[in-house]
């Protein structure tokens, strides 16, 4: 930060606190204890990291805010070590150093009083003295303040380049001592090798470092960029001319510079050209692998004893205390004779006793049974629905970090002579490609699932893609049983999927629930009170734990992030709390893990509640599924919070009640298979507040968002 004018006002204090942090652009509101004035004084401004006890030298005017009164508005400011005893107490225990807390602060900086941080700097081994440090202690001190003192110079480094310091520490994990080096001579790295930078980041990085636009390694990493952000929207491939139309607009070149980026690529082999389809070669692979494999696995015989399959269906039902309809026997005996089957249907059809009635019958035959779901939520589904163990897919072939791929693939095949994969419409590209590889084709490969959901988070449509070939045994369930029937969750869910608009009763006795509201605003706080009063109250629910507000987009009033905030305040307004990157996080509040993280055996998707926060450590623990994980500080842009998650992250789960906000300014989203998604992962309870016209408008587009993928064509 420069000054903008010679008539800045300059003040120079010692900073008290911190009162709001955004990391993601560094502005801060914050308590200065400033020089010559009694009152501390409130500083709004940029400022990377700021640390309380520095003493910072400022630039900049006086302004009068409309609610908080007089503000000093910082243009530029310089930090420097504090250099009295109270400051020193307070920077060292502000959570600069991790292991070295305000307690600890206390007692170094009574020992060593204005001369702490020079003992740190240059005699470190001093620090015996003080009670309660040892050898340990004085090796992790150590070795913080030197992480500490370079991440600051990369903090420097960035800010003078015009980005956020919050990836200073993100940045220095991954290239240490070379950070500075690694930046200024590939700035572009960072987009692929950091998460939360992205392209436009880097970007900027390169041309305040004075690269040039039309350098061939900035059109190689903006096609890089535009693949890979077209496979989060869910595209596998991209036609060629397309692609170059986008990356002409985005990177403002002329096609010859990208025709040499595109020849560049291709010979690293970082891209594949297949019949002017460009695909990251990853998703080639894996692509042209699943068609084989699939092909592979339903050609191949089984090693199994063969099924008397009528006397086995009657043991099956009189073992079951159940009576097959005539399309479940149909599916069941698909199950035996076909190495590879489909089961598709919406909820209350019977899946799950088809599920049933097959472990039933195969289990006489054989034990080399496994079970998976591509989420931790409906792996446990399946485990209460079947009495047998099942286990999300990452964990059923589990992860490698020495290797960093999965233990079992292609050379170590998974002991089995069947495998039903259940909520198999969630079920992306790669995930099916590293799942392919490690059944033996002499098993035999059940999926399950819903055809009309929404396809998976990640790129592909793999189930729709396997359906819609016709090259594989498809078994598709239509009937409702009569216990479902009482369900107007399950009635409306299925008269959703056939165009119609859903039944609305609003009695006492109902489980579908329809509240009418136009205005944005009072849809926020009509959901508010909801969850937390009405619902509870009237039927014992957990606001917490029990209710899960779902929204088709993360923007808007009554998206999830705005919605987050509401029900935090609501829900959970005393934990303990930390702010990074402009969220609050808190003891007790409920958060979702947004990208797979292998090193920590958690998932995108997961859900846990924060049990803790350790200041002094500077850590956060969250309770997934039992297990307690911790994330440093740096890593919370991998959790957000999860009192509202989209549509789209909610597949896979089931919660006892569903709350919906659907209105216009939707409109984007507003599809029959989002909203037939939304209303099928309620369980007991399933409550859409919101606009009529835009629950009609759901219900009749049908027209789903076209993924390129190329599977069903590879299957033909």
């Amino acid at each position: 930060m420069k000054p903008e004018s010679t008539n800045l006002v300059k003040l120079k204090g010692q900073l008290e606190r911190v009162t709001y942090e955004n990391e993601e652009n560094d502005y801060v509101v914050a308590k200065v204890k400033v020089y010559g004035y009694v009152d501390l004084i409130t500083i709004v401004g940029n400022i990377p990291s700021p640390i309380p006890g520095e003493v910072l030298s400022m630039s900049g005017n006086w302004v009068e805010h409309p609610k908080f009164g007089e503000q000093f508005k910082v243009v530029f400011c310089a930090c420097s070590v504090p250099a009295s005893v109270v400051g020193i107490e307070k920077y060292l225990g502000g959570g600069l150093i991790r292991g070295v807390g305000p307690v600890m602060a206390k007692r170094i900086v009574a020992k060593f009083g204005e001369k702490t941080l020079d003992v740190i700097e240059g005699s470190i081994e001093k620090l015996r003295e003080v009670e309660g440090i040892g050898k340990q202690r004085i090796e992790m001190i150590g070795k913080a303040w030197i992480e500490q003192k370079e991440i600051r110079s990369v903090m420097v480094f960035l800010q003078s380049h015009g980005v956020s310091s919050a990836y200073a520490s993100k940045i220095y994990k991954k290239y240490g001592n070379e950070s500075i080096a690694v930046v200024k001579e590939n700035p572009y790295r960072l987009a692929h090798d950091i998460f939360g930078i992205g392209f436009l980041t880097a970007d900027k990085i390169a041309q305040k470092l004075g690269f040039d636009t039309k350098s061939p390694l900035r059109a190689e990493a903006g096609i890089m960029f535009i693949l890979h952000k077209l496979t989060d929207e869910g595209h596998v491939y991209y036609p060629r001319e397309e692609l170059i139309t986008k990356a002409k607009e985005m990177l403002e070149v002329d096609e010859p510079v990208l025709d040499i980026a595109m020849k560049s690529l291709l010979a690293e082999k970082k891209i594949v050209l297949d019949d002017l389809r460009v695909y990251l070669a990853g998703y080639y692979l894996a692509e042209a692998q699943i068609a084989k494999m699939l092909k592979e696995i339903r050609d191949s015989s089984k090693n199994t004893k063969k099924i008397h399959i009528d006397e086995a269906l009657e043991q099956a039902q009189k073992k079951l205390s159940i009576s097959l309809a005539e399309r479940q026997i149909e599916a069941i005996k698909a199950a035996i004779t076909n190495k590879l089957l489909v089961i598709t249907g919406g909820p209350g059809t019977g899946k799950t006793t088809i599920t049933k009635s097959i472990l039933e019958i195969i289990s006489k035959i054989t034990d080399k049974i496994l079970l998976a779901a591509p989420t931790g939520r409906a792996a446990k589904r399946m485990s209460e629905a079947s009495g047998r163990e099942a286990k999300t897919i990452h964990r059923l072939l589990q992860f490698d970090p020495l290797n960093g791929g999965f233990k079992h693939n292609e050379n170590n095949q998974l002991d089995c002579d069947l495998i039903i994969l259940d909520e198999a419409s969630m079920i992306d590209t790669l995930l099916m490609y590293h799942l392919l590889k490690a059944i033996p084709r002499h098993a035999t490969l059940i999926l399950v699932g819903d055809i009309n959901q929404l396809p998976s988070v990640g790129a592909g449509n793999v189930l729709g893609d396997i359906i819609h070939s016709k090259a594989f045994t498809v078994i598709e369930l239509n009937e409702i049983f009569r216990q479902a029937q009482q369900s107007e969750i399950i009635m409306n869910s299925h008269r959703i999927v056939n165009g119609k608009y859903p039944e609305i009763n609003n009695s006492e006795s109902s489980d579908f629930f329809f509240n009418s509201e136009d205005d944005q605003e009072k849809v926020l706080e009509k959901i508010t009170s909801l969850v937390k009063t009405r619902i509870p109250k009237k039927f014992g629910y957990d606001p917490i734990s029990d209710i899960q507000v779902l929204t088709p987009m993360n923007r808007g009033i009554v998206g999830t992030s705005k919605m987050n905030e509401s029900l935090q305040e609501s829900l959970n307004p005393n934990g303990f709390e930390i702010t990074r990157g402009g969220r609050r996080y808190r003891v007790g509040d409920k958060v979702m893990q947004i990208r797979n993280n292998y090193d920590k055996n958690v998932f995108n998707g997961d859900i846990g509640f924060i049990s803790d926060i350790d200041a002094e450590n500077q850590q956060i623990f969250v309770n997934i599924d039992g297990n307690d994980i911790s994330y440093e500080y740096s890593e919370l842009d991998e959790l957000v919070l999860a009192y509202a998650v989209s549509i789209h992250k909610s597949q896979g789960s089931e919660y006892p009640v569903v709350v919906i906000p659907l209105v216009m300014s939707h409109y984007m989203m507003l599809q029959r298979n989002l909203i037939y998604t939304g209303i099928t992962r309620g369980k007991k309870l399933v409550v859409i507040v919101g606009s009529k016209k835009a629950m009609f408008i759901s219900v009749n587009n049908d027209k789903t968002m076209k993924r390129n993928t190329w599977l069903k064509e590879r299957l033909k």
